[in-house]
Formats: C-alpha cells, structure tokens, sequence
C-alpha cells in the first residue's frame, strides 16, 4: 500500500497554510526555525484546493509508465533516470511525480491529454527547454513544483488555474512584464535560490498577481523590491545582500503578516520605515550587522515574535520593544531572541520586557568575538 503516500501528501498540502514548509517536497525551504500557526496569515481559501476525485472518470489501470507505480490517480516515475516524460500516463492522472530523473526538455505533447491533473512535480532533474504549449493541456493544474533544475527564465503560459509556483534554485535572472498573466488564482510563489538582482524585476513584472506568500530568498538583491504585490501576508527576502531599509521600501506592504529578512547585511532601519506594517506579526532580521535595535517595535501592537540574534547589537533599552505609559500592545511577545550579540544582559532592565508573556520567551547570551 505504499505508493499511496504520494496522495496523501498532495491531500495534506492542499489544506496547509502557503507559508508552512514542512511536509513538502522541497526540503530546503526550512530554516530551522519555528513559526507562528495563524491561519488568518495566508487569506487562503483552504478547502478549494482539494481534488474531488469522486468526480473524475473510473481509474484506467491498464495504463502505467514502465517502472512507475500507479495508483487512486496517483503516477509516481521518480529516481528513475528517466530522459523525458513517460507517455501513456492515464488520462485520470491527479498527480505526476517526475523528480529525481534526467529530463532536459519538457516538450509540447509531454502532458496531453492530462486535464485532470493537479500536481506536477518535476523537481531535481536537468530541464532548461519547456515549450510555450507544453502546459496548455493542464486545465486544472493547480500545483508546479519545478525547483532544481537549468532554466534560465520562468516558463510561458502558464496555466491559468495555478495556484502554488514552486521554481526556486534555478538560473534564472530577469522575470519580465507580462510572465505572470492572467494567473488570477496564483497565491504562492517561491523563486529563490535564483541570481536575481533588483534590476531583473521589470517594472509590471507582479501586474494582477494577488499573492499571499513570495520568497525571492539566496537571490543577488541589495534592497527590498518596490514594485512586488501589495497583497502579499508574508514576504521572505533572506539571504540576500540587502545593506539598509529605508523610509518608504516597505509603504506597499501594509498587509504583511511576516517579514523575513535575516542573513543579510542591514546596518541601518530608518525610523518610521516599520510604521507601514501595521498587522506584522513575525520580524525575522537576525545574522545582520544592526547596532541596536529597531525603532519603532512597540507600535506594532500585533507583533509577537523578533529574530535580532546574531547582529551587533550593544545595548537595549527599557523601551525598545514594549509601549510607553498607556501604550496597548494588543498581542503580547512570546519570542524575542538578542543571543549572540554584544549585550551585557546584566544591565537589561526586566522592565524592558513588561508586555512578554514569559521570561522564557526571551533569548540572550551565546556571544563570542
């Protein structure tokens, strides 16, 4: 009974949150690092992703690839060091598993016939060709996972029922205007690991997209994107060489929930930039070279989590994360973590920390020259 699991995984992401990475195919995508649960952070509708496989045709179970193992719709063809997409897949297929093969070009009758697919994963193989029709047989894809391979721009026409974009360590260094088109259910898209520099992003590039989740993580950047959708909840820039945030880099992104932009190089957060994120909940700015931290934390009164570990942060004040006098906060800390920077912790007053749940809460220590 074992190749049901694939379907069962598929079933599982389905229900998850975009921003959950655990459970997925990619791996890499976890930072080790725990996260909020709140379900409100995606805005995603959690039940219309599931297939309704009681709906589709009997299952033709004559048809299987060689070497694959079919079954409840599922095809799974991976490490098989397959050189192109099998054929006779059966037209009921729900999910095709092709990853950890040698594929190098997706061509324009690989998937006909597939109308009811859902998830196609072609993750670790070698393709840096797709034809510009390959996926106009895929009316209800709603899932491509096409992380690892050679491709050196994000494929065209892409199914106008995709949901989930996963194409992170690619070659891929210029996402033009007009890529993203008519995607009007895309709400999750990761594209790192790819040498993206600011300029890569063509003015218009996001144009009608209204994502919930973006990760351009291990890219080229050296600021945060002004022109990226003003939907988006969470916004994942780590690893990147990004020096400052200014006044105004964040005015589009009112609505994010988590920001993440730890393992760059900030030095300086002007004043009042935090001021544009009213509803953040989550501030990743760890593994940077900040010498204090932030101003304007305890405006944000939904904030409950801060990574500033590993900076170089010399001192802490009574006020540096908690309201002044009346100040509400309406969600108190439960995560802040100063380790591994010059603080002498002594000298913190505990009333610095009056609106953190528990003392437990609080990380420090751990620093060395």
């Amino acid at each position: 009974m074992w190749p049901l699991w694939p379907l069962a995984a598929l079933l599982a992401l389905s229900q998850a949150l975009p921003f959950e990475q655990k459970g997925f195919w990619d791996f890499t995508l976890d930072d080790g690092l725990p996260m909020l649960n709140d379900e409100e952070a995606s805005g995603a509708d959690t039940t219309s992703g599931i297939p309704d496989l009681d709906s589709l045709p009997p299952t033709y179970s004559a048809m299987c690839p060689f070497g694959c193992h079919c079954h409840l719709r599922v095809v799974q063809c991976s490490d098989l060091g397959l050189k192109a997409v099998p054929k006779e897949i059966s037209p009921d297929t729900t999910l095709l598993d092709l990853q950890n093969n040698d594929i190098s070009e997706i061509r324009k009758d690989d998937f006909k016939g597939l109308q009811h697919l859902y998830a196609l994963v072609l993750v670790n193989n070698k393709i840096s060709k797709i034809h510009e029709k390959a996926f106009s047989p895929l009316r209800k894809l709603q899932k491509l996972y096409i992380s690892k391979n050679h491709l050196v721009e994000i494929p065209p026409n892409l199914p106008s029922s995709l949901v989930e974009l996963r194409i992170h360590d690619n070659r891929i260094r210029k996402v033009p205007k007009g890529v993203f088109s008519g995607l009007r259910n895309m709400n999750c898209i990761e594209m790192g690991g790819n040498p993206l520099e600011n300029s890569g992003f063509e003015p218009g590039a996001f144009d009608g997209l209204k994502l919930n989740y973006l990760r351009i993580s291990e890219a080229k950047l050296t600021g945060i994107p002004k022109d990226l959708p003003e939907t988006l909840n969470e916004l994942h820039l780590d690893h990147n060489k990004i020096q400052a945030i200014e006044l105004e880099d964040l005015l589009r992104y009112s609505k994010l929930y988590r920001l993440g932009l730890g393992h760059n190089q900030i030095r300086m957060i002007e004043n009042g930039s935090l001021s544009f994120l009213p509803t953040l909940r989550e501030l990743h700015l760890d593994n940077n070279k900040l010498s204090r931290v932030p101003a304007g934390l305890p405006d944000l009164k939904l904030l409950q989590v801060v990574y500033l570990h590993t900076n170089n942060i010399t001192k802490v004040g009574v006020n540096d994360f908690c309201p002044v006098g009346f100040g509400v906060k309406r969600a108190y800390y439960n995560g802040i973590s100063l380790f591994g920077n010059p603080v002498p912790y002594w000298e913190v007053q505990p009333a610095t920390f009056r609106c953190v749940t528990d003392r437990l809460a609080i990380q420090f220590g751990n620093y060395k020259k």
